[in-house]
């Protein structure tokens, strides 16, 4: 390697789906310091790219990639995260973290426990408005937050059975988005005190949720969240503070103060999670932050349950 050359971090890919097409791919094929080595998948993986049809084979055959990116649905990605870290490996994991708060923690242990880095992402984080409105909200009274957050699971998540299975989150796998903003932005944090959680006759998951969050010096947040949106999409976080409001709106990629719309630049979420996590790797650290998934676990536990109607894909 000449002075002028910068090695390439080999990673694989676990789980080809639509995430995984739509967001992963693009990124690594971005990235010229990123290079996607082999894919994981049952069902098939990429062309000219080298597949594994389990997570042991991958780690047995190539040793020497040393990152795995895992974008496999929750309810199945602790024991292959478990596995890779096991074998040395540095792990990404796509949103949300894990089916639960404590096989996440587990994780963070466990790579702390072999030296390796875990990085737990929120790709709504690095929409292009986010860094600023934490700016802006920092040192200020604020008064009261709003979410809206609403769209068209048939669009969004077409025949994904798995979303609607224990685990699977149902309309908290966009939510959990808003909540991942909301705990970077806010200067401190707020607990949910209500929730109301509507679920279709037959599914596991719900559809929709009604939140209301507590904060410090009578902050109040509420949130809606629902699966059912036709027509234009909204995912919009509204802040009231003492000197001015600020909205969020296109999950995080326009802001606008007291009306007025800022000149926001970003490269794309998931081109920034690449680069964080060849980052953590290159700094020997971790980035597990549980707060979003949090709010979840809260909101399942406190919630009032209401049935509508059946829901067919």
């Amino acid at each position: 390697m000449t002075a002028t050359e910068t090695a390439i971090l080999d990673i694989a890919l676990a789980g080809i789906g639509k995430i995984a097409r739509d967001q992963h791919i693009p990124a690594i094929a971005a990235d010229p310091g990123l290079g996607l080595a082999a894919t994981v998948s049952r069902s098939g993986g990429i062309e000219g790219v080298e597949n594994h049809a389990t997570m042991e084979a991958l780690l047995a055959a190539r040793p020497d990639i040393a990152a795995v990116s895992l974008c496999m649905p929750p309810q199945v990605r602790f024991e292959a995260a478990a596995a890779a870290l096991r074998a040395g490996r540095h792990v990404m994991l796509e949103k949300p973290p894990g089916a639960t708060v404590t096989e996440v923690l587990r994780l963070r242990d466990l790579a702390a426990s072999q030296g390796v880095t875990l990085f737990a992402t929120w790709h709504s984080r690095q929409a292009a408005g986010v860094a600023t409105a934490k700016s802006f909200l920092a040192g200020k009274a604020i008064r009261r937050v709003r979410i809206d957050w609403k769209e068209d699971v048939r669009h969004w998540h077409p025949g994904q059975d798995w979303i609607w299975e224990p685990g699977g989150l149902g309309v908290f796998d966009p939510g959990i988005n808003a909540l991942s903003i909301l705990t970077e932005i806010l200067p401190a944090p707020v607990h949910v005190t209500a929730a109301e959680l509507t679920f279709p006759e037959n599914r596991a998951q719900p559809i929709a949720a009604d939140l209301r969050f507590a904060g410090a010096d009578g902050l109040v947040v509420e949130a809606e969240f629902d699966w059912r949106q036709t027509g234009p999409q909204t995912w919009d976080i509204l802040a009231e503070t003492d000197v001015g409001s600020l909205r969020l709106s296109d999950g995080g990629a326009r802001l606008a103060i007291d009306g007025t719309a800022q000149e926001v630049a970003g490269s794309g979420e998931y081109p920034g999670l690449y680069r964080r996590f060849a980052g953590l790797i290159a700094a020997g650290q971790s980035d597990v932050d549980v707060a979003p998934l949090l709010h979840v676990a809260d909101a399942f536990l406190t919630g009032r349950r209401n049935l509508t109607e059946p829901f067919h894909d």
